[in-house]
C-alpha cells in the first residue's frame, strides 16, 4: 500500500523537518511513503476563513485521484490507541487500497467539499497542534503500526 500525507504549506523548522524526515526514511522499510505539500496560499491573511477553506479545498481536490482512500486528520475525526490505528491500517491492506491517504488541513480546516471527498476523518488528540507539529507526529504513528503489524519492539503496549 502506498500511503501519501498531502498538507498545506512547508516546514520551515529545520529540527522538525529533521524529525519527519528520520521517521519517513524508517517508514519507507514497511510500505511506500510520500508526503506532498500543497504551498501556502498568497495572501492568505486577506481572505476570510471561508474563502481561504475553499481555495485550500480546491487545491486539495486537484491532488486526489478517484480510487484514493482519503481520510482527513480533523479534531473531530475519529480516534485510536496506537494498536488500534495498526488494526487500521491492517484493514485498509487486506482490503486491497492500493492507496491511503491522510489530508492535513489549514488553520481553519477543511472546506465542506472536502468533507464531502473524504472516506473518514482521524482524530490524532483533542488538543490542537500547529500543521508544522502534527507532521511529525502522523509519520511516526505509521511508522508505530507497521513495527506493531510485525511485532516488533518499538512500541511498548
Amino acid at each position: 500500500m502506498h500511503i501519501k500525507l498531502l498538507a498545506i504549506g512547508k516546514t520551515d523548522q529545520g529540527a522538525i523537518q529533521e524529525l519527519l524526515e528520520d521517521y519517513a526514511h524508517r517508514l519507507s522499510h514497511y510500505t511506500r511513503f510520500e508526503l506532498e505539500i500543497i504551498p501556502d496560499l498568497k495572501q492568505a491573511k486577506s481572505l476570510s476563513e471561508a474563502l481561504q477553506k475553499e481555495k485550500e479545498g480546491e487545491a486539495f481536490l486537484k491532488k486526489l485521484s478517484p480510487s484514493e482512500e482519503v481520510h482527513l486528520l480533523d479534531e473531530r475525526g475519529k480516534s485510536y490507541s496506537s494498536m488500534e490505528f495498526s488494526e487500521f491500517l491492517q484493514k485498509k491492506m487486506n482490503a486491497g487500497a492500493r492507496q491511503l491517504t491522510l489530508v492535513l488541513g489549514g488553520p481553519y480546516g477543511f472546506s465542506e467539499a472536502v468533507y464531502a471527498r473524504a472516506n473518514g476523518k482521524i482524530s490524532f488528540s483533542k488538543m490542537t497542534f500547529s500543521h508544522q507539529m502534527i507532521r511529525p507526529f502522523v509519520v511516526e504513528q505509521l511508522y508505530r503500526a507497521f513495527t506493531i503489524l510485525r511485532n516488533e519492539a518499538y512500541h511498548h503496549e
